[in-house]
């Protein structure tokens, strides 16, 4: 979705009011006291059959001792820089304050649609108090009540005029592959390899990338679609960094994405927040590899690699079933074989099993190793088949499914995965009632 509306304005013009309403939730705290919205809040809307993001910034206060209300007027420059359309919003009954001027002469040089909203006209005794805010310098000026909705459809009818109402097509066909990780651990620099072009940035700084890019890959007999992504930090980090525009594009990606590829930097190991971003992956039951990228930078004897391996898989357990492959992007080792394994993670993942081999050999796994009994009561498990998902999903029925320990359900799937190749995918087991 590339259509983002950001609300800006000083405290306690109704920002966190309109927010609720435009996305029909209550996740915006609404109070009297002023800066109460301390973060960004983020939703979605749709007007007119066109769907946009909503961010609600802190109000904006200029020269506060406050460290809060100094971030915040962080989030307002950066909600210029990146939204599609800015609302404006002012309160009638105040009149025009030093702070809504302060505002204006920020959002005047923009090129970027502004909308001056007027809020808190709601009755016809003070309708008449709009007139003066055309002295902020705004052609567009709309009065609105952000609590009761008067007004609030004819702003968005002329709002929406300046959104796209096309986005660019993916064919679904095409597996998506999504390079995630920290910043600065070489997504970018990858993907430029294997396109053989600088279509990313790449800096020495970390957090260059800022959007989700998409690329096609066709050679080698490949053909999907590369997604670069920013670097996802820890979220005390986000909050300073300012990054939530970013770390929303890149979940989004993910969301969308078949496989992850997710690199970490051998120099630093691999730390609780590359484990944290496989973990969101496989959250999103998306395929996943490990690429560790830098490996050239580590001083190696003949069992580094095996070493450095054992502890992610430990850090892992006990889901790690995962492809990791040890890279040097800059010296284009190993990098094209991260290509191979994600295609095989993607074929893994699309792979389906007939009834009957699932039950011919399942079955007699199953007799020599039976479920353990709960509560003196025999679980007995009669018939398996795979379930039409996108993603590897198999029923177990049996006359107790509710007595099944995970446990038991790992077991199963470790066989599977030791049968069948589903390595780096995910694998859904269910137990039925037969």
């Amino acid at each position: 979705m590339k259509n983002i509306l950001a609300l800006v304005g000083r405290p306690n013009t109704g920002k966190s009011t309109l927010f609720n309403r435009l996305t029909k939730t209550r996740n915006a705290i609404v109070d009297a006291v002023s800066g109460v919205t301390r973060d960004r809040n983020y939703g979605t809307s749709n007007w007119n059959g066109i769907e946009f993001s909503v961010i609600d910034t802190g109000g904006y206060v200029l020269n506060s001792d406050d460290i809060y209300e100094n971030e915040i007027c962080k989030q307002v420059n950066l909600a210029i820089e990146e939204a599609s359309v800015i609302l404006f919003l002012v309160d009638g009954r105040d009149g025009i304050t030093s702070l809504d001027e302060d505002i204006a002469k920020m959002l005047r040089p923009t090129k970027k649609p502004v909308f001056l909203v007027v809020n808190k006209i709601d009755t016809s005794s003070n309708y008449a108090d709009q007139m003066e805010f055309y002295a902020l310098g705004f052609p567009q000026l709309h009065a609105i009540s952000a609590i009761s909705g008067s007004g609030t459809g004819d702003l968005l009818d002329e709002m929406v005029k300046h959104f796209s109402t096309t986005e660019d097509q993916l064919d679904e066909d095409i597996p998506k592959i999504t390079v995630i990780g920290r910043p600065n651990v070489g997504k970018s620099s990858i993907i430029n390899t294997f396109l053989n072009t600088d279509r990313n940035i790449v800096t020495s700084l970390a957090g260059t990338t800022r959007d989700s890019i998409y690329s096609r890959y066709k050679g080698f007999g490949f053909d999907f679609y590369l997604v670069d992504t920013a670097g996802l930090r820890k979220k005390k980090s986000v909050e300073e960094n300012l990054e939530f525009y970013s770390v929303m594009r890149t979940v989004r990606a993910i969301e969308n994405s078949d496989v992850c590829i997710v690199m970490c930097d051998a120099t630093n190991g691999f730390e609780a927040q590359d484990l944290n971003i496989l973990s969101l992956a496989q959250r999103n039951k998306k395929g996943v590899l490990v690429a560790v990228n830098k490996w050239d930078l580590i001083e190696k004897n003949a069992n580094t690699h095996l070493e450095f391996e054992k502890t992610i898989r430990e850090k892992m357990a006990p889901y790690n079933d995962v492809p990791i492959i040890f890279t040097s992007v800059i010296n284009k080792q190993r990098i094209y074989k991260v290509l191979e394994t994600a295609v095989a993670v993607y074929h893994n993942g699309r792979r389906k099993i007939p009834t009957s081999i699932l039950n011919e050999t399942l079955l007699s796994i199953i007799s020599e190793n039976p479920p353990p009994m709960q509560k003196d009561k025999v679980i007995r498990i009669k018939y398996i088949t795979q379930l039409p998902t996108k993603t590897p999903s198999f029923a177990f029925f049996c006359n107790l499914p509710q007595y099944v320990r995970d446990s038991y359900q790992r077991f199963l799937e470790n066989k599977m995965r030791e049968l069948w190749d589903f390595s780096g995918s995910p694998l859904n087991i269910y137990f039925r009632k037969k």
